[in-house]
């Protein structure tokens, strides 16, 4: 059946980890609560791309063919690269089969669509001089080395736990599967995309080729909304609001800042990295890329909310 284009505004969510579960049994349970969150803003019109993280189950998927690979020799290593669009698959399937389950429930004239997404690197980007990214099961120095020789990865030793593949965590220039997922949006779908911040590829003259590595899946999602001119970037985390002299008397919430403004709080170090840092500057990309837009940072919980301009930490343009 044809499906009509919700007459809110259209947005890309990032969830973060806390939106997901370390099983797939625990994710399963997670993603259904994750859901109705997400239909909360569906049923008000909103066109919605799902963004989500894949650090543990790409780590998941990774050791776990990594240890068959070692006890079995009918099992085959597997490439990082498969393995992310591994965990983009199963991943997107469940959050899909949740927010299609939620909207049906509700009688909502919409469906879902999940796209596995390459996502182009450059590989001229400094980050494959140094890869710095754990990922995969651990392993003694012989065998590490014989692996990098044998499959060309990079290993390093992990402070002293044993020797693991590292990979390089470079910036996400464009977007392969785009133009199938505005289409997707445009005919009235929820699409599920860009997960783990896509499957890291080289574009060459043979055409794409993956490669080992991490992309920061806020940044690809604020590529995605600048690209497809969304209306919001909302990027999910813990908190309700950003905050600046965080655990100190001082502690204050932000509401709304624009870029000049989150430069300045980042100069300060006022974000931690690896934290509320990436997303932040993550926001900052997305709104200097497509000034109209408003980029969100707030809970899942707070996100319907949020869109309505009642809670959360606003990110515009000077």
């Amino acid at each position: 059946m044809a499906y009509e284009k919700g007459n809110g505004k259209t947005v890309v969510i990032a969830l973060g980890g806390n939106a997901l579960g370390n099983t797939p049994q625990e994710q399963l349970e997670l993603v259904q609560n994750t859901a109705k969150h997400i239909v909360d803003m569906i049923e008000e019109g909103t066109n919605v791309v799902v963004s989500h993280g894949n650090g543990p189950q790409v780590g998941m998927i990774n050791n776990a063919f990594a240890y068959a690979a070692a006890n079995d020799d009918k099992t085959p290593d597997m490439p990082f690269p498969e393995a992310g669009a591994m965990s983009q698959g199963y991943i997107g399937y469940q959050l899909s089969q949740a927010i299609l389950n939620d909207v049906k429930s509700r009688e909502i004239p919409r469906s879902t669509a999940c796209i596995v997404t390459q996502t182009v690197v450059d590989a001229d980007d400094p980050a494959f001089q140094n890869p710095t990214k754990p990922v995969g099961a651990f392993m003694d120095e012989e065998t590490a080395k014989a692996k990098a020789e044998a499959m060309g990865i990079t290993v390093k030793e992990d402070a002293g736990r044993g020797w693991r593949q590292v990979v390089a965590s470079p910036i996400p220039k464009r977007i392969v599967e785009f133009d199938a997922v505005k289409d997707l949006v445009d005919g009235g779908y929820i699409v599920v995309s860009t997960g783990g911040g896509g499957v890291p590829v080289f574009e060459t003259e043979g055409g794409y080729v993956g490669t080992p590595a991490v992309i920061d899946k806020d940044r690809s999602s604020a590529l995605m909304a600048s690209e497809l001119g969304a209306d919001m970037l909302v990027i999910l985390t813990a908190v309700e609001k950003v905050c600046v002299n965080f655990n100190t008397p001082e502690q204050e919430q932000i509401s709304e800042m624009t870029v000049s403004q989150a430069r300045e709080y980042i100069e300060q170090g006022q974000f931690a990295p690896g934290s509320m840092l990436p997303k932040v500057e993550a926001c900052i990309e997305y709104v200097e890329k497509f000034p109209e837009g408003r980029a969100l940072i707030t809970s899942l919980e707070c996100a319907a909310a949020g869109l309505r301009g009642e809670t959360g930490t606003v990110i515009v343009a000077d």
